[in-house]
This record gives structure tokens, sequence and C-alpha cells, in this order.
């Protein structure tokens, strides 16, 4: 007999966690592989455009893990959309990635709203679309390979 909690514990988390990567370690080899390397943990990667002024003007906000880059934010001002900022940004995240991480790929999710389009147009195909997450939204799931 057992109960089943909803509870936040740091403790339980931390014993749940090791006990995943235990059980994926001993079923997927490639994962066991990259155990312990520098693959495994992630590093940041930022890139940000700044005006004359030194006044920012995008930024791209990302990390690089598993030997992929990982696009978490990614914002240009109003003005200068359109300009090829974002696509700079993210030219040169990827560009980052391959060459001092050696990354082979980068995954990004953005709502219907926000720029599905301007990823397709830098390379990226979409993979998934998630109606209603959150209600009223949809998210898409995009990937690029180097």
């Amino acid at each position: 007999m057992f109960s089943i909690e909803a509870v936040n514990d740091p403790e339980r988390r931390d014993v749940v966690l090791a006990r995943l990567q235990s059980a994926n370690d001993e079923r997927s080899p490639a994962l066991r592989a990259l155990r312990g390397t520098p693959a495994m943990e992630a590093q940041p990667l930022e890139t940000y455009a700044v005006g004359g002024g030194g006044e920012l003007v995008g930024g791209l906000v990302g990390r690089v893990q598993w030997q992929w880059l990982h696009v978490e934010l990614l914002w240009v001002a109003a003005v200068h959309r359109g300009a090829g900022v974002g696509s700079r940004l993210v030219g040169r995240a990827e560009r980052v990635a391959r060459e001092e991480y050696g990354c082979i790929g980068s995954q990004v999710e953005t709502w219907d709203f926000q720029a599905p389009e301007f990823y397709r147009r830098v390379g990226y195909r979409l993979l998934s679309s998630l109606a209603d997450y959150p209600p009223g939204l949809t998210n898409h799931v995009l990937v690029k390979a180097f």
C-alpha cells in the first residue's frame, strides 16, 4: 500500500533525478557515453546587438547542451525588426554553437504570435505544434540541423 502526495520536496526530487539518470544510463548507451562529459552540462550562449550609442537593440539567450543549441529567448527592438538583426543574432549563436561547442543542431519553441515564420526563413523546420498551450495560443517547436 502507498499514498500519492502532491508536494514540492527538493530532497525527493534529487532522489528521483538520480534514479532516473541511473535507469536512463542502463537503457541508453548513447546517454551513458555523454554522462560526465562537457556535452552533458548546459553552457550559456548569448549574442547581443548593440547600437552605435551603446543601446541594446536585440538579444538571443540560449544554452548549449547535448551538442544542441537551445534558443530560449530572442528579442529585437520594434524599430529594428525586419532589418536583419534577428537573423544575425541567430546566425552568430549558431556559429558559436558549432565552432566552439561542436553542436549538430538547434531547437527553439515559439508561440504562433511570435516568430515561427522568422525561424522558418532562417532555416528551421517545424517539428511539432501544440494548440492551447497555453489556452488560446499554439506553441511551435522548430529545429535546424547544422
